[in-house]
């Protein structure tokens, strides 16, 4: 399941991967540091949910996707992967398939890595398949956490609240429900609509291409961010989209929201406006993680709290220079 190229998402990130394009450089000292500190799971944050208390084992995995991510106090492209890879598992579910599909691991499980538009998601599905099985939990659970690990090691990313206990499937999900990299705003805006989201909602979950690269939808062009900070959680994207600096690529799509009637107005509100966009972001990519889950998260159970604590300023002024572009 996807989101249609890399997160197209939602919206065209489907064509924005995770390859390794950085460049080698040793971590500075206050990088390292954060990995055993500021990256431990939040000791104050509730672990308890409606559904019972969350399992021990997501502390452990936390430490496992930290390591996978954190490159010189900055996400790295396994984590960009990761995020992607939640909106295409969850992506192509609709409202006509009530409880059934969306998050629930198929994307792995089926083997929908091989479909066009998840193209280069076969690399950090191998390592999420693996990591599920050697700590013992579900595919569909894993996708989504990783996910909300990766956009809280971005440096500024919000917490997203986060279940642990869907049902994993190897039934393949619907083809034609991700949106395409080249199509008009009004269609995307209706594609979104049958899934449950608003104008606010989609220009929220777009701005994820934050921290994208396109690397199938000019090959010319291949390891193109998407906004000028890859490497960090902010909100470039939106103010880059409208006005592109050199050396960034912007989506078909993007730009056919941005000045789209209904999503338009949403798009250009969450330029220079960090805190008004982690919050809408994070409020519909929880509500993402839910789709096609049978009760929604009254079945879950909630591990938001073995997220890790996430990232602050000082962490990225700490980094090598060259790694603050990444």
């Amino acid at each position: 399941m996807h989101f249609s190229r890399a997160l197209l998402l939602a919206c065209g990130i489907a064509s924005a991967q995770a390859f390794p394009t950085l460049e080698d450089s040793l971590p500075s000292f206050a990088a390292v540091k954060r990995t055993i500190s500021d990256l431990l799971p939040a000791r104050s944050a509730p672990l308890t949910a409606r559904s019972g208390t969350c399992p021990p084992v997501w502390n452990t995995i936390t430490a496992d996707l930290t390591a996978m991510f954190l490159s010189n106090g900055q996400c790295n492209d396994d984590a960009r992967a990761a995020i992607r890879e939640a909106f295409h598992d969850c992506g192509t579910w609709n409202k006509a398939q009530g409880s059934t599909g969306g998050c629930d691991g198929s994307l792995i499980l089926a083997g929908e890595t091989t479909r066009a538009e998840n193209n280069g998601l076969q690399d950090i599905s191998n390592k999420l398949l693996a990591l599920a099985r050697k700590r013992g939990v579900g595919v569909a659970d894993m996708i989504q956490f990783a996910a909300a690990h990766a956009v809280l090691t971005c440096p500024q990313g919000p917490r997203v609240t986060t279940y642990v206990g869907r049902n994993d499937s190897s039934k393949p999900s619907p083809d034609g429900l991700l949106p395409d990299v080249h199509a008009s705003g009004d269609s995307l805006f209706t594609l979104f609509q049958d899934k449950g989201f608003s104008a606010v909602d989609l220009a929220a979950l777009i701005g994820a291409h934050t921290t994208s690269k396109q690397f199938f939808v000019d090959t010319t062009k291949a390891g193109q961010p998407q906004d000028s900070t890859p490497g960090i959680w902010d909100v470039n994207f939106y103010s880059e989209t409208l006005k592109p600096p050199a050396g960034v690529f912007r989506f078909d799509s993007d730009k056919n929201l941005a000045n789209q009637s209904q999503v338009g107005p949403e798009f250009q509100g969450f330029v220079n406006n960090q805190g008004k966009w982690n919050g809408k972001f994070a409020d519909a990519m929880m509500r993402m993680s839910l789709l096609g889950v049978p009760g929604g998260s009254a079945n879950l159970i909630d591990c938001t709290g073995a997220l890790p604590a996430g990232t602050k300023k000082r962490d990225i002024k700490a980094a090598p220079i060259n790694d603050r572009i990444r």
